[in-house]
């Protein structure tokens, strides 16, 4: 396992990030103790260091499997929790959103239910279009000043709300905004033109959910399994339902045929090839096993740039057909975030 620094502060990542969302079962869908355990130690071997996961990540029952996970080995870890939609199915709205009086109940429950001092990383798990930036800036700060957390994140903010955080937090020298997290994967590229590039600019470490596109990317669902199409009642599935999409499945399933790899750790490396850290969030150990493969697989460039052509959103796949000769461009990374 390699690592990275986390944006612009001295901690040193994982480059794979260990999501937790599938620790627990009160969501009907997920890992039991013993096989979350299981994958936990299996990452941990394997030098993973990063963990993250949020308070609704089956109604808390993530996190406190964490707690006893992480008990005799907190230190050996940067762990990383959310707020925004509370513990529990209907959550008192007093402790939901991105209010400060949100973020303080937030914090105080996640710890207990981690049974821990502090939080390393505290995501606002995505807006609520009502807090204003400021709010959200001046709170993390109490915390971090409190002792409560370390670092302060944004989760599934569009990066100019990203960018605004990140100003008034350098210009009130409150607590950096250290990293932003979104969705992306070979079948949803669009933060290509705004949050990766945001990060890049300031100096936040980009971590990325759903590399595999909701398993799609995998292959699996052309032959007849289920898995996210029904659980969760099909959230975050990303269905094979365009010519695009099936092209970006041929190349992966070929560049992973070619490589000896398997298209989980194609579609893994490919997230990550430009300085993000693809947060991978496996139910069983058979697929923890398989992710983490995609540290040691090295594409080349040529791949990347058949991967990169056959996953081209519309309007970027005419520019690059009307001037050939940029097309070179679209198989350079991007600039690393770290």
């Amino acid at each position: 396992m390699k690592y990275r620094l986390l944006g612009r502060t001295g901690v040193k990542v994982a480059e794979l990030a260990l999501g937790t969302a599938n620790f627990g079962g009160r969501w009907g869908h997920g890992a039991d103790a013993a096989e979350s355990a299981a994958m936990f130690n299996a990452y941990a071997e394997a030098g993973g260091n990063f963990i993250d996961t949020a308070d609704i990540y089956q109604f808390g029952q993530s996190e406190e499997f964490l707690a006893t996970l992480l008990d005799g080995r907190r230190e050996d870890f940067l762990l990383a929790t959310k707020f925004t939609n509370g513990a529990s199915p209907n959550a008192n709205r007093l402790v939901t959103g991105n209010s400060r009086k949100a973020m303080v109940a937030s914090v105080e429950a996640s710890l207990r239910r981690l049974n821990t001092d502090r939080i390393d990383l505290y995501w606002v798990h995505h807006t609520d279009e009502v807090t204003p930036a400021e709010e959200i800036v001046r709170g993390l700060d109490d915390l971090a000043r409190a002792g409560k957390i370390l670092y302060a994140g944004l989760s599934n903010f569009p990066a100019w709300r990203v960018a605004r955080a990140a100003t008034l937090a350098e210009l009130t020298g409150a607590v950096p905004v250290a990293a932003a997290q979104f969705e992306y994967s070979l079948v949803r590229r669009e933060p290509e033109a705004d949050e990766l590039a945001a990060c890049a600019a300031l100096g936040i470490a980009a971590v990325t959910w759903s590399p595999l596109g909701g398993g799609m990317l995998t292959g699996k669902y052309r032959s007849g399994e289920t898995g996210r199409a029904e659980a969760l009642g099909g959230r975050v599935f990303q269905a094979e339902n365009s010519a695009r999409r099936s092209a970006t499945l041929d190349a992966v399933l070929t560049v992973a045929q070619e490589l000896g790899a398997t298209p989980d750790q194609v579609a893994i490396a490919w997230a990550g090839r430009s300085g993000a850290i693809p947060l991978i969030g496996p139910r069983t150990l058979t697929q923890l096993s398989s992710n983490l493969g995609a540290s040691a697989l090295s594409l080349t460039s040529e791949h990347i740039a058949r991967l990169d052509a056959a996953s081209a959103p519309e309007a970027k796949a005419a520019a690059v057909a009307a001037a050939p000769r940029a097309a070179d461009e679209t198989a350079r990374p991007l600039v690393p975030v770290a």
